[in-house]
């Protein structure tokens, strides 16, 4: 099966398209890459390019790793080493929760809709990027994302992708969510109200790691955050 990509004009049709395995855009380059702001991301750059057939995987940002946020910077280096590629605008499939933790951070909480998780009108279908990355680059995200330190957790999502009018939901598509060890309590401290977006207005006050005091662990700053009062 030939899988479309975010540059492909289609026909509408009546129900989203369900793609059952990963978009890989026809083009390595980006018409991105000078979009964005300097950030946290790492500066280093992996030493050659990936093969053209590399394995590649959908990553659905939602946070500073989007345009014009301050660590779509590592995704302009990984434009630059072939290890990234822009895939289009998407949404999550189904609503979610997106919160602000400290210093304006944004986490998508992986919890179930009611029971104390999302429920009724305090969760949206999560606006966001998709990028298809080689093995090289996840590795990457993953480090900035603090997976090996139980930062955020890389997990399935199914996503929308929107493409001249026509919606598809892609699978096989990931994200990188709050960790289990604190989203529950995240989500109570935002008042288990969501945001749809992570626009400029609701990132208004984000801080940057390198300007956040240096004696705690991010950990430690989400948990002095959950244990505050809002």
């Amino acid at each position: 099966m030939r899988h479309p990509t975010a540059n492909e004009t289609t026909r509408p049709q009546t129900s989203p398209h369900r793609l059952s395995r990963p978009l890989v855009p026809a083009s390595q380059s980006s018409p991105y890459i000078h979009m964005g702001a300097a950030g946290d991301a790492p500066a280093e750059r992996p030493s050659s390019p990936p093969a053209a057939t590399a394995k590649r995987t959908l990553v659905f940002t939602y946070g500073t790793l989007k345009r014009g946020f301050s660590n779509h910077s590592l995704l302009q280096d990984l434009f630059l080493t072939g290890d990234a590629s822009f895939a289009g605008a998407a949404a999550t499939a189904s609503p979610l929760p997106l919160v602000c933790g400290p210093y304006r951070v944004p986490f998508l909480l992986n919890l179930p809709l009611g029971g104390g998780g999302g429920g009724g009108g305090c969760c949206h279908r999560v606006k966001g990027e998709l990028y298809s990355v080689t093995a090289r680059g996840l590795a990457r995200l993953d480090e900035l994302e603090g997976v090996s330190r139980g930062h955020y957790e890389r997990l399935p999502v199914e996503v929308v992708l929107a493409d001249e009018g026509e919606q598809q939901v892609v699978e096989g598509a990931v994200a990188y969510y709050a960790h289990r060890g604190y989203a529950a309590e995240m989500w109570a401290r935002s008042g288990r109200r969501g945001h749809a977006e992570y626009s400029p207005a609701v990132a208004a006050g984000y801080v940057r790691r390198v300007d956040r005091p240096q004696g705690q662990t991010f950990l430690e700053q989400i948990r002095v955050f959950v244990s505050s009062q809002s």
